[in-house]
């Protein structure tokens, strides 16, 4: 498939598992909060020798097979002039889209390929600095968990005011607004050297399997087929987070190459349901990276001997976090987990 298993890396006539995991580069990691001291979380961001150096961090700490571009999934809603700041901490919008009109207010300034450069800017200087056997993985925001952030300031919760938005024109308004804009930033970034672009859908699994079909699905399939037919040798990895397998299953599209899982999935289930048609990218608990070593290891070891014998295409899969590494892991079990993972998960 050419995203991973073309650089995999044979071991007494076995291949290693790759791995990667979402915000790798991240507050956890020592070597991104020194650059943070002198520096503010949209300028490391934006300063594209900033957003190199934090991306590569940790693949040369802790020898990940894939770098991601460090940015940030937001950025569409401060171009389309929500207004963007972390000033506060969390990410806060000037407004909220909370009824029809509020789409009015969406003003874009500043030509979008001018406003998303930074991103195809950073990916040029990671691309040249990343070793050619691994891959470099772009990222932007799904429709449906941008539209949350628009509609309620974030992605948690029923987002009742979001499902409402199905109904009174708020969805598919913004959906107009808002797809051109990420074609855009996944066009950037292809350009700019990355190998496949995520699409990462956090608030997704709050949705009904019905709405997930009528409302979302026709989106990502929109964007995965326009995307496609400029950058066809570019792969695209879509997750989501607390979808059940008949959720995937109805995916059925053949511009996806890779299904992110969260912990909660069976990855026995996944690769056996899903493996004849996408990768599988996933899924140990981020919380097991809190744990002592001792218990870390045994996880790691369950883990494997629950999958390793089972008859599953390893070939499709690719080890990962069931979702984000967490504020406070510790650095020497992100070290140790991959180390293990490259020492041991071999088919």
């Amino acid at each position: 498939m050419g995203l991973f298993n073309d650089r995999s890396k044979n071991v007494n006539g076995k291949t290693e598992v790759p791995v990667w995991f979402m915000r790798q580069a991240g507050r956890y990691h020592s070597h991104y909060q020194t650059i943070k001291k002198d520096s503010d979380f949209m300028t490391m961001c934006k300063d594209p020798k900033l957003a190199c150096e934090i991306t590569m961090g940790p693949i040369r700490d802790f020898s990940f097979d894939a770098a991601i571009l460090f940015s940030d999934l937001l950025f569409p809603l401060e171009q389309l002039g929500l207004g963007l700041s972390y000033k506060s901490g969390p990410p806060t919008l000037d407004f909220r889209l909370e009824s029809l009109s509020d789409l009015k207010k969406c003003k874009i300034t500043t030509p979008s390929s001018d406003f998303y450069k930074f991103q195809k800017d950073a990916s040029h200087l990671i691309r040249a600095e990343l070793p050619k056997s691994k891959t470099l993985l772009g990222f932007v925001g799904a429709p449906w968990t941008l539209y949350t952030y628009a509609v309620e300031g974030s992605h948690s919760g029923n987002l009742t005011s979001s499902k409402l938005g199905f109904y009174d024109g708020r969805f598919q308004g913004f959906l107009d607004l808002l797809i051109p804009e990420l074609l855009i930033e996944m066009n950037l970034q292809a350009e700019g050297g990355c190998d496949a672009i995520c699409l990462f859908d956090t608030a997704v699994g709050e949705v009904t399997l019905p709405d997930f079909k009528e409302f979302i699905l026709p989106a990502i399939k929109r964007i995965t087929s326009e995307f496609k037919k400029n950058h066809p040798t570019k792969k695209i990895v879509y997750y989501s987070k607390l979808t059940h397998l008949n959720y995937l299953q109805a995916i059925e599209d053949k511009n996806i190459d890779v299904l992110g899982i969260d912990w909660r999935m069976s990855l026995k289930d996944a690769l056996k349901t899903l493996g004849s048609d996408y990768m599988i990218q996933g899924n140990i608990d981020p919380s097991y990276l809190h744990y002592d070593w001792n218990i870390l290891e045994k996880k790691l070891k369950q883990f494997w001997e629950n999958i390793g014998d089972a008859g599953l295409p390893l070939d499709k899969w690719i080890c990962g976090l069931g979702h984000g590494v967490l504020q406070h892991t510790p650095e020497s079990n992100v070290k140790k987990t991959v180390q293990y993972i490259h020492d041991h998960f071999h088919y």
